[in-house]
């Protein structure tokens, strides 16, 4: 039987075993840190109040340093670059009053 080979040349995470997510916003001085809710083959989500200061911080499209926690609490954090693919109000669904912030993990965070 032949092993396959990794043929990808961009870094992977497991998303599937993440928890929780910790950054700081640009231009904001407080540490943020959400559950992670949603997690398809699309991509990642948190789930945010619509008064929520973070929200006022976030744009779409911004690229954020964020450091990714397991759900295996014996495994280190992650600092992963990571940008803002959308920001979604559930307007009167499932999550009243709540935003859905759309996350897609660009790579490891390098220290130069």
């Amino acid at each position: 039987m032949t092993e396959r080979v990794e043929r990808r040349r961009e870094p992977r995470t497991r998303v599937d075993q993440l928890y929780s997510v910790e950054f700081l916003c640009p231009g904001d001085i407080f540490i943020y840190r959400f559950k992670i809710w949603d997690i398809s083959s699309k991509g990642i989500a948190i789930l945010v109040r619509n008064d929520s200061e973070v929200l006022k911080h976030l744009r779409v499209g911004d690229v954020v340093e964020m450091k990714y926690y397991a759900s295996d609490t014996s495994l280190p954090p992650e600092h992963l670059r990571t940008q803002i693919k959308h920001i979604t109000q559930d307007e009167g669904g499932r999550f009243k009053d709540h935003s859905l912030v759309g996350l897609e993990v660009l790579g490891r965070v390098t220290s130069e």
